[in-house]
C-alpha cells in the first residue's frame, strides 16, 4: 500500500518502520472515519492496553527488586493511565496523523487526551502484531523510559497531592469548576479549572470531568513546584 506522508513521519517519530503498514493506518483510525473496508483502532487498542500492562509490571519489578505490590500498583497506575499515554503520543506526533470523521476534527479530535490515549495503546498493538512481543517492549520502555524513573512523584493522586500542598501552607482546598462542555451527548468533552484562594489556577480538557480535574490538578502542581 502506499503510504501517506503523515505516517512516514510517525513511523520515524517511533523508530520502527512497519513491514506491514496497514496496521498502523488502523492504529490511528478513529471509529469516526470507520467504514466498509476500513476498520477503526478499537480492537488495537484492547490488545495495546495489555501489552503495555505486562511490559510495564515487568519494568517495575526489575527497577525497584525491594518494592511492595502496595508500593508498585500506584506506580503501575500512573504509567499506564490514559493521561501518560496521551503525552506520549503528543511527544511522538500522533495527534497529526490520526483519521477522523468531520465532526471530530471540528471539536479539535487530535488534541483529545481520550482519542490520543487509545491510539497510543493502539500503535503499540500494531508493532506487536507487526513484529512480535520484543519490538513492541522496546518501544515502549524507549518512549516511556523517563517517566518509569520518575513514576513516584507521578504515583500520587494529583488532585490528593494539591490538596496536601494546599493544607501544608494554610490554604484552603483547592477549588475545580467546569468552564465550558462540549461535543455530543454521547461523547462530551469537560473543561475544568482549578483554583486555589491566592488566584494560582490551571485549566484542562478531557473526556469526563474525573480526568479534567486530574489533569488540571497536575498542571497546577507542576507550575507550583516547577
Amino acid at each position: 500500500m502506499k503510504v501517506s506522508a503523515e505516517l512516514i513521519t510517525l513511523q520515524d517519530s517511533l523508530g520502527h518502520r512497519f513491514a506491514d503498514p496497514r496496521l498502523l493506518r488502523r492504529a490511528v483510525t478513529h471509529a469516526s472515519m470507520s467504514g466498509p473496508g476500513r476498520e477503526d483502532n478499537q480492537r488495537l487498542e484492547f490488545l495495546g492496553d495489555r501489552v503495555l500492562g505486562l511490559v510495564m509490571a515487568e519494568a517495575l519489578l526489575e527497577r525497584d527488586r525491594t518494592a511492595t505490590e502496595g508500593q508498585m500498583a500506584p506506580r503501575f497506575n500512573a504509567l499506564v493511565r490514559k493521561e501518560t499515554c496521551a503525552d506520549v503520543a503528543r511527544e511522538v506526533g500522533i495527534g497529526d496523523a490520526l483519521k477522523l470523521g468531520r465532526s471530530e476534527q471540528l471539536s479539535g479530535g487530535r488534541r483529545k487526551m481520550a482519542l490520543l490515549g487509545d491510539a497510543m495503546e493502539a500503535v503499540i498493538a500494531a508493532v506487536y502484531l507487526d513484529a512480535g512481543f520484543e519490538a513492541a517492549r522496546a518501544l515502549i520502555l524507549r518512549l516511556w523510559d523517563k517517566r518509569i524513573d520518575a513514576v513516584e512523584e507521578d504515583a500520587k493522586d494529583a488532585k490528593t497531592a494539591l490538596q496536601e500542598w494546599a493544607q501544608a501552607r494554610g490554604h484552603q482546598p483547592p477549588k475545580y469548576v467546569e468552564t465550558a462542555r462540549s461535543g455530543p451527548d454521547h461523547a462530551p468533552v469537560f473543561t475544568i479549572e482549578v483554583r486555589l484562594p491566592d488566584g494560582a489556577s490551571a485549566e484542562a480538557t478531557a473526556g469526563s470531568k474525573r480526568q479534567a480535574e486530574q489533569m488540571a490538578a497536575r498542571t497546577l502542581l507542576d507550575k507550583l513546584t516547577g
